[in-house]
């Protein structure tokens, strides 16, 4: 008689057990579920924020980019002018 108990003491534990391990495998699966739909959410939002941080910064380079290429073409246009100048003056000294 005392072997049916224990048979039927184990078996029952040991249904409960897997029971129990079912339960908190289920729940384990939902936190990591909900954890990486939150961690991909804030991932696209802080995306978001740096694609128009970035839009920002490249078109403030362009127009920095436009400046500088304005001065360097200014500062070629005075050397010409000055080249050309300084060529018709030594002309005149030496001609």
């Amino acid at each position: 008689m005392k072997t049916k108990i224990t048979k039927e003491n184990i078996t029952e534990k040991v249904s409960k057990a897997i029971e129990t391990a079912k339960v908190n495998a289920k729940k384990a699966n939902e936190f990591a579920l909900n954890t990486t739909e939150e961690v991909v959410t804030e991932t696209i939002s802080v995306a978001t924020q740096w694609q128009s941080v970035t839009d920002k910064a490249l078109k403030a380079s362009i127009k920095l980019m436009e400046n500088q290429q304005n001065l360097w073409f200014d500062a070629l246009e005075t050397y010409k002018n000055h080249f050309v100048k300084g060529k018709e003056r030594f002309s005149k000294l030496f001609a």
